[in-house]
């Protein structure tokens, strides 16, 4: 029996995730099916990044602003979460939520993927910075700066979460 027919078995869960195996397998999940919502935030030339204190990696790490669909809200849509976690993590509120695709960020080690959504029409409502403990950074940087300002973030000691590959394709790609 090859690994994808044998049995999905539930290892561990928690709240938020469960562990699972299937075959030789192993591999995380959310519970109750909840994805994440990714925003690609471009105004006048700058991108709108969040920086946070990432528990599994142990430091801060720099990011796309994201967060949880259907946390709050089961029927909250893409967009709908998208634009409310922009507003509390940045402090943007978007004219206009474009769906990019669906994508998986770690597929060998865990199920869960994000939709990638692009915030255009950005007005500035309040200072952001998440809810809670969150304690969220924002930074606005110039697109024409992004490969020098990730590096210097790196050189700090900053983690780089992997969908910043966005904004340095192409640098990656020699353009």
């Amino acid at each position: 029996m090859n690994d994808h027919d044998a049995p999905e078995e539930t290892v561990w869960e928690g709240r938020f995730i469960v562990a699972r195996k299937r075959g030789k397998w192993e591999y995380v999940s959310r519970t109750r099916g909840i994805s994440a919502a990714v925003i690609l935030a471009i105004d006048d030339g700058e991108v709108i990044l969040v920086e946070q204190y990432r528990v599994p990696l142990g430091k801060r790490c720099l990011e796309l602003p994201a967060g949880l669909v259907g946390d709050e809200d089961e029927g909250e849509s893409v967009e709908a979460s998208a634009a409310r976690e922009l507003e509390e993590e940045t402090g943007y509120r978007p004219a206009r939520i474009e769906t990019l695709g669906y994508f998986h960020s770690s597929p060998g080690m865990v199920s869960e993927g994000f939709t990638l959504v692009r915030a255009t029409g950005l007005t500035r409502v309040s200072d952001g910075g998440g809810e809670g403990d969150e304690d969220i950074t924002v930074h606005r940087v110039p697109l024409t700066g992004i490969v020098d300002y990730v590096a210097a973030k790196r050189a700090e000691g900053v983690a780089i979460d992997v969908k910043i590959l966005t904004l340095l394709g192409p640098s990656i790609l020699g353009g």
